[in-house]
């Protein structure tokens, strides 16, 4: 019968007390063996108080499979060992060397587990970045392409910037650089990051060579550009976990049901959204907001310089009166805003990319004041001369519409009288746009009596009348009168009928399709008159 625990202890102790298994057994009632059993148990580093282990056949090869474990770094296989074994005359089953290789790995890693400290931060010393594959956008030719999300956050104050981009070219990362420095309002002591070929250009004796433009920029920003120890989870796991958090948000997945994008315009409205959001919020491990943290961190910043670092943006180029810039004796459209100011083109691939330095009250509200950074505002396709590159949406206001028709007129009141027919409704400035259109005779003295029924019946009755009487292409003296007696009889405009080459009021002809045509007589009917 298995003793309890109280009840070994016992035993124990009168054994300690006696210094004899006989003395003991008699003090504890038991049998002298059952005493030198537990002692012997106890001073051999067993354990006294659970079922002991018997003796296996691979204990004799345990300092061997220790052996062969910490040659393979943890990583033999246990086949391998059982057949190593097996020809040194181990007579066991391979599932007892399983077990037993199991024990010596986990034995193993024990002793050789890495423990992570947790990064402690300062504020204004450091800030991340790291790139993210984006969402599949539109570009310049319709076509859809890939996009990246270049994720940069400040490690004390949790501060984080989402900029989308079409590249991951050396201009395309210093001007993120840029606007992401602008847009925390300062430069941090370091800037850290992967090691891309933007900024590592080699390994030598496993130290990173740094490219030499991005050298320059940090020298021009006042910062250090540095790069992780690869597999390094506390020098990159924050921005790691940045890009993460922003592609499960950001990126249209069956998880977050985000519609995709039309334009690349909803993706960085979308990414603007996304950092005001986060934010705005308490942080988990800071318990902070960081839009607070930040007015506390920019203390700490370094001083954002005046203009940015453009050596490697491209060549300057000054926008026109007309939106648009030249490049290799060809035209390219720029957005609106842009007139006068000097921007940077360079050609990436096939394209044409065009950066400003745009100012941040017109372009980005709620931004901090000052420029808004190095942006990227248009890319075309490169073409020849002779051929401009005319994006239709940079003219948004443009009297022509995007398919090539003219726009239609807008209505606008000069007179008091004009202001109260416009007041009618849409259907009022619809059916003024069609009669001016139609060549309608008297139209500002009928105008003056849709504005007098109005006052009679109503100003809805009469609006929705109008709209008929436009898409009707109703224009008379009493159409509008007779209109508005045909909805009072509960008629709906579902069965309009528009007068065109289809539809006429004109009685048919029909009736008269068989005047003048002979008669046929049947042979019955000529056979019956000759009798007669």
């Amino acid at each position: 019968m298995k003793k309890s625990d109280r009840e070994i202890m016992e035993i124990l102790e009168a054994y300690d007390a006696t210094g004899s298994a006989h003395s003991a057994a008699a003090l504890a009632g038991v049998d002298p063996k059952t005493v030198r059993r537990y002692a012997a148990a106890r001073d051999a580093g067993r354990p006294v108080t659970g079922p002991g282990r018997r003796p296996r056949m691979i204990d004799v090869h345990l300092p061997k499979i220790e052996e062969w474990v910490e040659r393979s770094q943890g990583t033999v296989r246990a086949d391998v060992v059982h057949a190593r074994l097996v020809a040194v005359g181990f007579c066991g089953t391979e599932r007892t060397t399983r077990r037993a290789v199991a024990q010596v790995k986990a034995a193993w890693r024990a002793g050789h587990r890495r423990t992570y400290r947790p990064w402690i931060t300062e504020p204004g010393l450091w800030l991340q970045f790291d790139w993210g594959e984006g969402p599949r956008v539109p570009g310049p030719d319709g076509t859809p392409r890939r996009t990246w999300l270049f994720c940069a956050w400040l490690a004390w104050s949790r501060f984080r910037v989402v900029i989308p981009v079409w590249d991951q070219t050396l201009p395309t990362l210093i001007g993120c650089l840029d606007a992401t420095l602008t847009r925390i309002g300062g430069v941090p002591t370091y800037v850290l990051t992967d090691n891309p070929r933007t900024v590592t250009v080699d390994h030598v004796a496993g130290v990173p060579v740094r490219h030499p433009q991005i050298v320059q920029a940090g020298r021009h920003y006042g910062t250090q550009v540095h790069t992780c120890v690869p597999y390094d989870p506390e020098s990159k796991g924050g921005s790691e976990s940045t890009v993460r958090i922003a592609k499960a948000d950001l990126v249209p997945t069956e998880a977050n049901l985000r519609e995709h994008y039309a334009s690349f315009g909803q993706l960085e409205a979308a990414c603007a959204a996304f950092c005001t959001k986060v934010n705005g919020r308490t942080h988990r491990e800071t318990a902070r907001v960081p839009d607070q943290a930040l007015v506390e961190e920019q203390q700490r910043l370094h001083v954002l310089p005046v203009a940015p670092h453009t050596a490697t943006l491209g060549v300057t180029r000054t926008v026109g009166t007309d939106q648009t810039i030249r490049f290799g004796s060809v035209r390219y459209s720029t957005p609106p805003g842009l007139v006068g100011a000097e921007v940077w083109v360079r050609v990436a691939g096939e394209e044409l990319v065009v950066v400003a330095d745009l100012d941040t009250l017109a372009v980005t509200p709620g931004w901090a004041a000052g420029r808004a950074g190095l942006t990227e505002v248009a890319r075309h396709r490169l073409s020849t001369p002779g051929n401009p590159r005319i994006d239709l949406a940079h003219y948004p206001d443009h009297p022509q519409d995007p398919a090539g028709a003219p726009r239609p007129p807008r209505p606008k009141a000069r007179s008091a009288a004009e202001a109260e027919f416009l007041a009618l409704g849409a259907g009022a400035q619809a059916w003024l746009i069609e009669a001016s259109a139609a060549g309608a005779t008297r139209i500002r003295a009928k105008m003056a009596a849709a504005v007098e029924l109005a006052a009679l019946t109503g100003a809805g009755p009469v609006d929705a009348a109008l709209g008929i009487a436009a898409a009707a292409g109703r224009f008379g003296e009493g159409d509008l009168a007779a209109i508005l007696d045909h909805q009072a009889t509960g008629a709906t405009a579902a069965g309009l009928v528009a007068a065109d080459e289809t539809h006429s009021a004109q009685p048919g002809t029909a009736a008269w399709a068989a005047f003048g045509a002979p008669t046929t007589t049947s042979t019955t009917d000529r056979t019956e008159e000759t009798a007669r």
